[in-house]
């Protein structure tokens, strides 16, 4: 969507859309369930992105999603990202703030924020205030004003920091993509560095970034964040501290 143009690409853009609704996932008929399944075989959380395509409410709507699973299965949470960027209003509806919570897996508590949400910061506060331990972040978003915001949540939270990032070349377009010759004419060109990082409670980067290649990160989480707010920066109780006034 970000090399599209407004206006002139109408058409190439109706077609691109017609692909992405083709390969969106609806929850409602349990399109996930493959991923289900395997989460519940391993015995694993899993956090992964979507295409989320609404069937409850008119069908047309298409959902930039972020799905949490449990180690048996079953979804924690979905949490569509509040307000899609700039061109993304294009393709994406609104989100609302029921995803915006914490939920209790074999690796602590996890919330979840999408990209350039991690630039807001009521959003942040949110998963702050219940208690979370680990911050997963599906993104586009890239490069060192990227990662400094990645070590900037690490510390302000207090939590484990895992940030997806989108690592792919223009060679990574399947050669049936509408306009690709025109849209992603060098194979070897990034067109997304990725810089996946796993950064510590504190700041402290731990694994990665992954910056132009392709791989897994690992890091061994001994989920001392809650231990290390308590003892230096508790970002969403000792600076805002409900009290008994009310104001109308």
């Amino acid at each position: 969507m970000w090399r599209l143009r407004p206006g002139p690409d109408m058409a190439l853009t109706e077609r691109i859309h017609a692909r992405l609704r083709a390969n969106s996932v609806s929850l409602a008929a349990d399109e996930l369930a493959p991923l289900r399944e395997a989460a519940r075989q391993h015995k694993v959380a899993v956090v992964c992105g979507i295409h989320e395509r609404d069937t409850e409410f008119g069908g047309g709507t298409l959902y930039n999603t972020v799905v949490t699973l449990g180690a048996d299965g079953a979804v924690l949470n979905r949490h569509r990202k509040l307000m899609p960027t700039n061109p993304e209003r294009m393709v994406w509806g609104c989100g609302d703030a029921t995803g915006l919570k914490a939920v209790d897996t074999p690796c602590g508590r996890v919330g979840a924020l999408i990209c350039w949400e991690s630039y807001m910061p009521l959003a942040r506060y949110a998963l702050y205030a219940q208690g979370i331990d680990l911050y997963v972040t599906p993104t586009y978003d890239n490069g060192e004003r990227a990662l400094a915001t990645m070590q900037h949540i690490a510390r302000e939270g207090g939590c484990w920091v895992v940030s997806c990032g989108c690592a792919f070349q223009g060679r990574d377009i399947p050669d049936a993509f509408p306009g690709k010759a025109e849209l992603f004419r060098d194979p070897d060109e990034w067109v997304n560095p990725g810089d996946s990082v796993v950064v510590a409670p504190g700041g402290k980067i731990v694994a990665g970034p992954l910056h132009e290649e392709r791989g897994i990160l690992y890091a061994e989480s001994t989920l001392s964040g809650s231990a290390w707010r308590a003892a230096a920066w508790m970002s969403s109780a000792t600076m805002l501290v409900p009290t008994s006034s009310s104001y109308r």
